[in-house]
Formats: C-alpha cells, structure tokens, sequence
C-alpha cells in the first residue's frame, strides 16, 4: 500500500483538512493554525488507521500534561477500541504502562512531558511514528529529545505528526521550523474553525466565543494568525529587524560582556557599542554543566583578543560559598575574570531591554530600526528571547519558566539595564556674548566657552 493511504475503514469520514493531514506521507506533517480545527480528533484518526494498516507499529502519543492526555486520547481511543472485530477485540489498554495494544501487536503508548526533566524517559526508546498533540506547549529542547526516538531498522514509515495553535512557549520554534519552512520533507496544513463543519454545527456558540476574544488573542485563536504571539513579552522582536550579518566590530567601539550563570548553564554575551549608543550583540557562550574555573577557561577562549571594557554579572554572583567561604566572583576573579555587579531588578530591566528592542522608523520614514542589532551567529539569543513569555501573576515580568531559555536572556537584561540610559542630546553651542556682557561678569572670551562646555 502506498504510504500516506492507510486505511481509514475503522474511522469516521474525516473533513478535508483532516484528510489532508492523514493522506500527508512527509517526514514530518504540521497541523497547524486557529482552536477548533479538529486537530486532536485527527490525531487519534491517524494513529488508529495507522495501527490497523502495520502491524507491529510502534506509535508515541505525546501532550504537555496527563489530564490532557487522558482526556484529549486515552479515553476517547480506548472508547473507539473497545467493539470487538468478529471474536477478536480491536486493543487492549493497560493503564499502569498507558499503552494500547492491538490484536496485530501493534502499539500506541501515551506519554506526556510536563518539564524538561520529563524528557530523559524516553532516552533510548524506539518508535516509528511520534504524534506530539498541541507541539506549541512544547520546548524546543523537548521536541528534539522525542523526535530522536523516531527511528528503527524496519520497514515501517518513519514520521512524526504535530498539531500546534500559535501561541505558547514553542511557538517561535514550531513557527520556524514547519509554519515558515520551505522543505521537502515537511507538510503544513492550516485550519482553523471554519474547517471544521461539525463542531460550528454542534456548537456554534464556540465560534461566536473566538469572535469576541479581544485583540491578539483573537487574531490567534480564531484567525491562526502565526504573526501574533499570544503571550509573548517581546512582541516588537522581529527577525528582520533585530538580527543582521556579522561585520568586523571597529576597534574604537567599547565592548562589553554580560552574563548569567549557574552549575546548569553558562550564558554569556559579547556586546559593542558604536558612536550613537547602538548595541551589537556579535558573540554568544552557552553551555551547560561547566564549574567555575572551566566556564572562566570557555569565556577567555571566545573572547580571544578582545579588549572588554566590562563584565557584568548578577549580585547574587556576589555571595558567599558555604563551602570554602569565597563568593562565586572571587572565584572567577581568580581564574582571570572579573565582574562589575548589574542590578537584578528584573522589570526594569526587562523595561530597559524593551527600550533597546523598540523598533522605530528612521528618518527617511521608510525604513525600520531598532537601536540594538543581534548577529545571527548568536544562535541561542535569536532562539531563546522571542519565546520568553510574560509572567501570569505580574504581566510586567517576564515567566520564570521554561528555565532552559532564561539564562541568555538575563545576561542581555544585565547589559540593558546597566545601559539603560538615553542617548544624550548634543551639547548646545555657547551664545555669543557682547564685550559688555563679558565685562561685566567678569570673564574672557575663552574662558566663558571652556566654563560653559
């Protein structure tokens, strides 16, 4: 049978997006675009035809939270396997493994990620195909753990399947990789409630709901609009503006780094300063697992011949071990990196770095610009702070959460708010001042100007 046309006899008549999504045979297939597309319903279609069609198929169902799980898959597809072909029940499903078994031995497991943490349980599993339902709630660094258990010495076809809704902390990468790409092993499909002729039948309360959202959110959940980030703290970054080519730094620019570190992560930014207080951010650091004197070692290895003006870190850089009784910046210092301290106040430096984000039109009223620049070898920073989401208890903080995209983005917050000043005006030129007027003040020509300037 020709891949992408597995059986669908088991299952109720999809609608034309839905069957698009199932008919796709791509590497990957994204389902993506407004609430109320039907996307979960075609996930549990997809993996029940695909189960019946191999047998033996090893199928990952995957959502962010178990009760999602249970209610979105679990339940539905235990009830959809529950009838019995002739004498043979269709699946059985074993809760304590959350797997449902087919009579041809086919599997379908169910999983879920709550954290990053999450994702090492699947360390050396092996599945043929993954369906990662609502990929949008989803980090990166989780999509590529789960993808790399797609593999397997068989003939089985080897896909993975997500269904996504702009918004969420995966947004920017799921955007990126399948919304936007142009690649020949990966489908999209965009659909949005009006492709989904049995809920606004069954419901048509739920469209009228969508319609009334206020803005932003309206535009994303009822329209699939990928350009509007439900949550998203910096909704001015935008890829064309911020990030540029890498050209040599002039050598009379002073040239700053800025940090954030912990046993978890070493973020660092290297970051220039031109004549008219526009920022460059043109080399980044990020690795985990590092102690002190090895993440000292990295950062003198990629600075090179660098001449820094500063190295600013947090305070909390500034405590004391209770172990040998020396804080974490005597340590560095030791090992040939010195700190200046940056305030940690994390709204206003959020504010700050907003400042330096703002996108403005130059004076020709044409062209966009922002007054600091992002090189696009800083591959951590373009991918971690377009996802930072705004706190749900204090909309002006940026969330805490998912940790693994934090730490570049502080050290930049500790540059912006070190920084945080305006650009000054230009000093007025002295008035002239008649020989009367100097006279009777008291002062020369020359000296009035040098007193003045």
């Amino acid at each position: 049978m020709k891949p992408g046309n597995e059986v669908t006899h088991e299952i109720d008549n999809p609608q034309p997006k839905q069957r698009l999504f199932m008919s796709a045979y791509t590497r990957y297939v994204c389902y993506g675009g407004a609430r109320g597309g039907g996307k979960s319903h075609a996930v549990r279609m997809k993996a029940h035809a695909m189960a019946l069609n191999y047998a033996g198929i090893n199928i990952l169902i995957v959502r962010r939270t178990y009760p999602e799980l249970y209610e979105n898959h679990i339940r539905p597809m235990i009830e959809m396997t529950s009838r019995t072909e002739g004498v043979v029940r269709l699946a059985k499903y074993v809760d304590k493994s959350k797997t449902l078994t087919f009579f041809n031995k086919s599997r379908i497991k169910f999983g879920y990620c709550n954290g990053d943490f999450d994702v090492e349980q699947y360390q050396g599993q092996e599945y043929d195909v993954l369906f990662i339902d609502e990929a949008t709630h989803f980090t990166e660094y989780m999509f590529d753990w789960l993808n790399a258990t797609v593999r397997g010495a068989n003939d089985f076809p080897k896909r993975t399947y997500l269904t996504c809704n702009p918004g969420g902390v995966g947004h920017s990468w799921v955007k990126e990789k399948f919304v936007n790409a142009k690649r020949d092993d990966s489908t999209f499909i965009f659909a949005t409630v009006h492709d989904n002729a049995i809920l606004k039948k069954k419901d048509p309360g739920y469209l009228k709901m969508l319609q009334e959202l206020p803005d932003g959110l309206r535009e994303a959940w009822l329209y699939g609009n990928w350009d509007s980030f439900v949550g998203q703290y910096y909704r001015m970054w935008d890829r064309e503006i911020h990030v540029i080519e890498p050209f040599d730094i002039p050598v009379h620019w002073r040239r700053y780094r800025t940090l954030d570190y912990g046993l978890d992560m070493l973020a660092v930014l290297w970051v220039a300063i031109d004549e008219d207080n526009n920022a460059y951010v043109y080399k980044e650091l990020h690795e985990s697992d590092l102690n002190i004197y090895d993440a000292a070692k990295r950062i003198l290895e990629i600075n090179g011949d660098d001449k820094i003006y500063d190295t600013l870190a947090p305070g909390d850089l500034y405590s004391r071990s209770q172990v040998n009784g020396k804080t974490v910046d005597e340590m560095f210092r030791s090992a040939g990196v010195a700190f200046s301290m940056a305030s940690n106040d994390r709204v206003a430096g959020w504010q700050a770095l907003a400042e330096w984000l703002r996108v403005v039109t130059d004076l020709d009223g044409i062209t966009k610009t922002s007054r600091m620049k992002v090189f696009n070898n800083c591959y951590n920073l373009i991918r971690c702070l377009p996802q930072l989401q705004a706190d749900n208890k204090n909309p002006t903080d940026c969330a805490t959460q998912p940790h693994e995209i934090t730490h570049v983005c502080d050290a930049l917050r500790y540059f912006a708010i070190t920084h945080a000043r305006k650009t000054p005006s230009p000093k007025p030129e002295p008035s002239p001042l008649t020989e009367h007027k100097r006279k009777a003040i008291g002062l020369d020509r020359k000296k009035y100007i040098d007193d003045f300037i």
